[in-house]
């Protein structure tokens, strides 16, 4: 199970270079439990699903009872009680306008979905429109159409002659912000686009790099202006990352196209959903079967993964969990001010229960090879971070503790120290 003669592939992973994967064999909390013994902080939530904490006993619960009643069914011509409660639950607290709910398994595919509905509204309405506008360093998953909505580089160089072309405005960094809105604003203007897709307020795999509620605020007026679909990326800033349920309702928008995904069950089982507003749902409703949404998956609206979420959207209706949201924010700002004046690092950044900073290093970008040093560090410590090349994060589930954070901070002391 541990060595190289095991046949599984590995995400994101260079086998060359690591032969071997640490068998985790239980998750409890803020920890996972290592075959050996070891106990390891997950200071990524297992890559920004979990929130509540691993094995959160009230989605088990939910999970092993829905279990024993329905485990699936065909979801073309029906439906189901968990579905249902996901449904109604999210409409309660998404943004206002938000109406509908289509479910999928995966947050690229969450954004694939949003993709197709953006075209098929132009299409249905007589109006054609093509063409998809983007952020600079944006990513939105692996599949084509996502890969093809996201930043170009060494991730899907290969894969380059299956994308399809789009439009790039660029990050909105501190004092350039105008220059991405006037950009945004000529494309427009010049293109007329069918939709304008991004991530609110934190870019994930990009960098986790950060930009201000104005300036979210600002790109949906611009594309209501000029009549392009606002689509939010949510799958990593939903549900109390950047501090709110939903990182649009720091900016007081409600996106046409939403995509939801990572903690809707908690970090439990995998389910996506991409939410819309009415005009896109009533553009697909018609007497003609041509006009039907094509858009499937055999696994849509598992019952078991349904009532997973249900019991996810249970715990945000409780006041303790926003507490939590907001008491492990807190933490995170006091943990990240040690760092303040470390010459060591440079742009210390913080949005919700996110932090992250950069490492002084000769190569930045994905491939430094101050990552995969920083991250054998961290594997001999008992911590969980993947750095994203010179950029540290650190993204825990809310359940983590002041003295776990603590920890975790330490160790990224003491492993820049090593590599340096």
């Amino acid at each position: 199970m541990t060595g190289a003669a095991s046949p599984i592939w590995h995400p994101f992973t260079q086998h060359a270079l690591q032969p071997q994967m640490t068998p985790i064999v239980r998750g409890e909390g803020a920890y996972l439990h290592a075959a050996d013994g070891r106990r390891i902080i997950d200071a990524i939530a297992s890559w920004w699903v979990v929130t509540h904490g691993h094995c959160c006993q009230h989605i088990v619960r939910a999970i092993q009872a829905q279990a024993e009643r329905l485990d699936q069914v065909i979801f073309a011509g029906h439906t189901h009680e968990p579905a249902e409660r996901v449904a109604a639950g999210l409409l309660e607290l998404a943004p206002a306008g938000l109406a509908h709910v289509f479910f999928s398994d995966s947050g690229a595919t969450s954004v694939e979905v949003a993709l197709k509905m953006a075209l098929g509204y132009f299409r249905n309405i007589g109006a054609p429109r093509t063409r998809i506008v983007v952020m600079q360093h944006s990513y939105h998953g692996d599949t084509i159409g996502a890969m093809s909505v996201g930043a170009r580089g060494v991730f899907n160089a290969a894969y380059e002659p299956l994308l399809f072309d789009v439009a790039v405005v660029p990050f909105p960094a501190q004092g350039r912000e105008q220059a991405t809105l006037d950009a945004l604003a000529a494309i427009c203007a010049r293109d007329r686009p069918a939709a304008f897709i991004v991530e609110p307020l934190v870019l994930g795999a990009g960098g986790m790099l950060m930009y201000p509620p104005a300036v979210l605020r600002e790109m949906h007026r611009i594309c209501r202006a000029f009549g392009v679909l606002f689509i939010a990326d949510e799958v990593m800033t939903g549900w109390g990352r950047t501090g709110t349920p939903f990182a649009c309702a720091q900016a007081d928008i409600a996106p046409d196209i939403a995509c939801y995904a990572k903690g809707l069950t908690g970090g439990t089982l995998p389910l996506a959903v991409t939410l819309c507003n009415d005009a896109i749902f009533e553009a697909h409703l018609a007497a003609d079967r041509a006009r039907t949404f094509f858009h499937s998956s055999s696994y849509t609206a598992n019952p078991i993964a349904c009532a997973a979420a249900s019991a996810n959207l249970e715990l945000w209706r409780q006041p303790e969990t926003p507490a939590r949201v907001a008491a492990v924010a807190a933490a995170q700002q006091r943990c990240l001010a040690r760092f303040r004046y470390d010459e060591r690092f440079s742009d210390l950044r913080q949005c919700g229960t996110i932090t992250a900073l950069d490492l002084h290093a000769d190569e930045p970008g994905y491939l430094a090879e101050v990552g995969p040093k920083l991250q054998a560090f961290f594997r001999d410590s008992d911590v969980l971070l993947r750095p994203l090349g010179h950029t540290i994060y650190v993204m825990p589930p809310y359940c983590v503790t002041p003295d776990d954070l603590d920890t975790i901070y330490s160790a990224i002391d003491a492993a820049v120290d090593h590599v340096l």
